[in-house]
């Protein structure tokens, strides 16, 4: 018989960000009092899950969403920056539509292909390297569960790249809400399904319309 195994892949909760600015990989950036209460309603979601492994970004936000999952199942998470944000010439800055640095000509350059992108790294690199840590978790928790806490740009290419899917898309179209979870479903070595679940659906509506997420 297939030897089934799940990965996780966790998008952090919500950030205390009242500048409104991309952060990216800025340090600092921690969850807000909205965020830690998704991360602990993700360890009420995986209370029963047969979780073997907890793999984290190293940005603060994700380490703090993967806490409590942690503490739940006696795990110690492991930071991996394969998971980490994608890069961004726009960090620190505020980046909505008709706003802060896209108002800026000097910035246009940066958006002249939105294909590889031209504003950070490329979407290629990013499925790549997700790939790797997936297809790590997979292998160290064979027959069971990992848990993966990430951000919303590298989640969506990963699912993207394994629906054999173009990376061009539309960002407010991304199905990869706060503290939402997909979930890659191997059977062997090989990927059979993917699945996506949203555990903090309810709170979503006292999130605040932050960029950078």
């Amino acid at each position: 018989m297939a030897t089934r195994t799940l990965v996780h892949v966790m998008r952090h909760g919500e950030v205390f960000n009242p500048e409104k600015v991309l952060y990216g990989r800025l340090p600092g950036y921690k969850l807000s009092e909205l965020g830690l209460k998704m991360a602990d309603r993700a360890a009420e979601y995986f209370k029963n899950n047969d979780l073997s492994l907890i793999v984290s970004s190293p940005l603060e936000r994700a380490q703090q969403t993967a806490q409590p999952t942690a503490l739940s199942h006696n795990l110690k998470p492991e930071l991996e920056e394969l998971i980490i944000e994608a890069e961004n010439v726009f960090e620190g800055k505020r980046v909505s539509v008709g706003d802060g640095a896209l108002r800026d000509p000097r910035n246009w350059w940066y958006l002249r292909n939105p294909i590889k992108p031209s504003w950070g790294e490329p979407y290629k690199k990013v499925a790549d390297r997700m790939r790797t840590a997936i297809f790590s978790a997979r292998d160290s928790a064979k027959g069971r569960e990992a848990l993966l806490v990430s951000h919303q740009l590298p989640i969506w290419i990963a699912r993207l790249s394994a629906e054999g899917r173009s990376f061009v898309h539309d960002p407010r179209r991304r199905q990869c809400s706060l503290a939402s979870v997909t979930t890659f479903v191997f059977e062997n070595d090989s990927l059979v399904e993917v699945k996506y679940e949203e555990p903090s659906a309810d709170l979503l509506k006292d999130a605040s319309k932050i960029s950078g997420a």
